[in-house]
Formats: structure tokens, C-alpha cells, sequence
């Protein structure tokens, strides 16, 4: 069967290739792994898929494809995964016609994982716990021996958290089962993007690839009419409500993020009170709300059905809401990287601009919205500071592996001090871990 080429995807989709997914794809033709940093809403997801659908092709081209699990691709956020999975197939149904795209989340049925166990999907989306229950069952090697890529999306929010370890500890483990394995990161822009391309490959060498696509960003605050008499601390910022209503009444959709789930119910019920024509084209989005709802919430915004969703964190991710016109931060964002990921959310196309509004709660925060404006326009943003000797996460896994085929404790020691979060783990200690379990 012929195949096309991921050129000729983008042509029959009405897209050009860019520089940056066309250099993606030459390394992942060349067995190379590495990192991509390229902005939100630019194609990054298709700059790594498409190239490893190209990998499939020519070995199904030379006899040399195998059945079973060929790509892994991990999401830090399991509500993102349906989304992942439906966009990979219909490049997969074009490119490689026959390869099923499956999902395993912690919100996959046992059915559905019963059944991914005696047939696994020939790519599968998942998260970083999901991956680590994997290697908890019998036999697991088998699972991962036709595997050619495993893709890790959004590597700056796992970067410096024991999920972040938990991924390097799982790529140590399955590169001893398959050695040539194309490992890719996809990040955003953060300060350390050699260190976190360094921290994903272990003791591997990879390509650097930045995409050279400045994003259009525009940047406006929020501000109360009389300065002086603005809170200093402890407030919501509820009191600039009706500034707020009509940025989103002048907008086709709005997403209001806010920093807890406490907050975002708050500011639902005071939207709702303050402008009940929003009833109806109002949503709610947050991680303690039913995955059923939240995936409704995810298709509403995709078919332009919402006027306005009041969110939190569970929305910063890689999901291509293209109707989102507007976005509006309450309070501070906690960093400038998040703040532009989130505008990156607004305009979420290359060409596209992105429009994000900052509204602040208190009078401290006037001074850190011009300092975000600042940073954002001049590219200055923060690092990722990777974990080292994460010892809970390591006993945890050494556990895990105990529980399916069990392991030599020399040959396991030798694979995690090629990590960097382990690379200093001495033997006394890898002793020590040995008896407390």
C-alpha cells in the first residue's frame, strides 16, 4: 500500500510546513532523539507524531514492522488524552491506515485495560502513573519490545516534580528493553531548555530543535477606577466584576483562569448573579469535577457552544480550543512561563493572536502585572529546577517492579544512576532503599 507523506497530510489539510516540524521529522528519520521548544497553538504535537508515522512507514516498507505497541506518548493531564488520541488518529487513518490509537488514563475502564493488555493499541496515549502501573504487570517487557518512540508532551510542567522523576525512572527501565528508542520532549519556552532536554535523556545524546515563530501577543490589565483605594491583600478580585463583563460580552469565547478550584466556583456563582444572560453559555472547569462534565465542557468549547469558561491549572494544557478569542487571568499566575501558556490558549493557530487579560486582586499585584508584561515581551522567563534523590518516588518504583517480573538488584542499580534524577546514588544508599523495602 502507498503511503503518504506527512508533506502531503498537510497539503490534503490545507497546511505548510514549518522549518522546525520539518527538522523533527529529519532527525526522527535519522534514529535521533531530543527536545522541541516551540510556542503554543504552532503544531508541535504533529512536528513529532507525524515524523514517527514516517518511521512506521518505512519499516513497514523494508518487512521489518511489528505488531503491537509501537508509540507512546505522555500527557501530564489525563483530561487531555481523548483529545490527543482523536487528533493521532485521523493522521494515523490517512497516513498509516490500520493502526489503532488507544488511551490509558486513569479514567480507562478495566475492560478497557483488560482488553489493551491481550491486544495493546499500536500507539497509546497516557500519563506518567499510568505508565508505572504498566510496568507493575507480568510479563511487561514484552509490551514494550516493538516500541520505536516515545514522545513526552508538555516535559516543562513535569520538570521538577516527582512526576517529572517518575518518567525518568520509567525511560530508564524501558530503554534497557529497547536501546535504539527515539525519546522526544515537547516544551514550552522555559529558562533551562538544554538542562531539561539533559534531565529527559538520561545519559543519551539528543538534537535541539526551536521552532523561530514569535507569537502575536497582546497584554492588558485590569484596573480599578481609584488606585489608592485598592485592597493590599486577601481579596479575589471580585470587585472589578463589572470591568470585567464586558471583555467577555465583546469576545466570541473567554477562558477566566483563576489559581483554585474554591476560586473558580466563587467567580462562576458571582458571574452567573451579576450577568444572568450567561446562563446557558457559562461552564466550569476544574480537577475535583466529573470526568463526564469536563469532557463535555472540552467538546463545547471546540464546537463554539460556550461563551465563557471559569477555570483553573486543568485547562493550561496543550488542548486546541481554536474558538477561544479571549483569556483573563485573576490574580497572579505564579510565573511567566504559565502566564504564557495560558495566553497561548487564546489564538490558538500560528498565525493567530493571542489575547490575555490581567486582572489583578490587590495592590501588590499592580507592580507584578507590569513586571509580567515586561518579561513576557522580552522573552525572560524563569527555569525549571529538575528533583535529585526523589527517594519516596525511587522506592515506589523499585516496589514496582518487585510486584511484576521482579529484577536483579545490580542490573536495576546500574539503569538508575544513568538518570539524572539518581546520577548520584551511591551504593550505600541504593542499600538502604534495598532494606527499608
Amino acid at each position: 500500500m502507498k503511503h503518504i507523506s506527512a508533506t502531503d497530510w498537510f497539503a490534503l489539510n490545507n497546511r505548510i510546513a514549518f522549518d522546525f516540524q520539518k527538522a523533527c521529522w529529519k532527525h526522527l528519520h535519522q534514529g535521533e532523539s531530543g527536545l522541541l521548544n516551540a510556542p503554543t497553538g504552532s503544531g508541535k504535537t504533529y512536528a513529532i507524531f507525524l515524523g514517527l508515522l514516517e518511521v512506521l512507514q518505512k519499516l513497514e516498507k523494508e518487512k521489518q514492522l511489528k505488531s503491537g505497541l509501537k508509540i507512546i506518548w505522555i500527557t501530564p493531564l489525563r483530561a487531555l488524552s481523548a483529545d490527543i488520541a482523536m487528533a493521532m488518529q485521523e493522521a494515523t487513518d490517512a497516513m498509516m491506515p490500520g493502526l489503532r490509537v488507544g488511551v490509558r488514563t486513569g479514567d480507562t475502564s478495566n475492560k478497557e485495560r483488560a482488553q489493551q493488555k491481550r491486544t495493546p493499541p499500536d500507539i497509546l496515549v497516557t500519563t506518567p502513573e499510568s505508565l508505572h502501573l504498566m510496568l507493575a504487570s507480568k510479563a511487561y517487557d514484552k509490551l514494550f519490545a516493538s516500541l520505536e518512540g516515545l514522545v513526552v508532551d508538555e516535559w516543562h510542567e513535569l520538570l521538577g516534580s516527582k512526576r517529572g522523576v517518575q518518567v525518568e525512572l520509567a525511560l530508564s527501565r524501558i530503554k534497557h528493553i529497547k536501546p535504539l528508542l527515539k525519546i522526544w520532549g515537547i516544551s514550552a519556552t522555559i529558562g533551562n531548555l538544554q538542562e531539561a532536554m539533559e534531565v529527559l535523556l538520561g545519559n543519551q545524546r539528543g538534537v535541539m530543535v526551536r521552532a523561530d515563530i514569535r507569537k502575536k501577543l497582546e497584554i492588558k490589565s485590569v484596573l480599578p477606577d481609584e488606585i489608592e483605594r485598592f485592597p493590599w491583600a486577601g481579596h479575589l478580585g471580585l470587585h472589578l466584576i463589572d470591568k470585567i463583563i464586558p471583555i467577555i460580552q465583546s469576545s466570541r469565547t473567554t477562558l477566566l483562569f483563576t489559581n483554585t478550584r474554591s476560586q473558580a466556583e466563587i467567580w462562576y456563582q458571582n458571574l452567573l448573579e451579576f450577568c444572568p444572560e450567561l446562563a446557558g453559555s457559562i461552564a466550569m472547569h476544574h480537577g475535583s469535577i466529573a470526568n463526564d462534565l469536563r469532557m463535555w465542557v472540552e467538546k463545547a468549547l471546540h464546537e463554539g457552544q460556550l461563551k465563557l469558561v471559569v477555570c483553573t491549572s486543568s485547562l493550561d494544557l496543550g488542548v486546541d480550543f481554536r474558538p477561544v478569542e479571549t483569556i483573563i487571568q485573576v490574580g497572579s499566575p505564579k510565573g511567566v512561563a504559565r502566564f504564557l501558556q495560558r495566553a497561548g490558549r487564546s489564538g490558538h493557530q500560528p498565525d493567530a493572536v493571542s489575547r490575555i487579560w490581567f486582572v489583578p486582586t490587590h495592590a501588590l499585584e499592580l507592580a507584578e502585572a507590569a513586571a509580567l508584561k515586561k518579561a513576557a515581551l522580552t522573552g525572560q522567563i524563569e527555569a525549571r529546577m529538575p528533583l535529585k534523590m526523589s527517594f519516596d518516588v525511587l522506592i515506589q518504583y523499585v516496589v514496582t517492579l518487585a510486584v511484576s517480573d521482579g529484577f536483579y538488584e545490580d542490573d536495576i542499580y546500574h539503569e538508575i544512576i544513568l538518570s539524572h534524577a539518581f546520577n548520584a546514588l551511591t551504593l550505600e544508599q541504593w542499600q538502604w532503599v534495598l532494606e527499608f523495602i
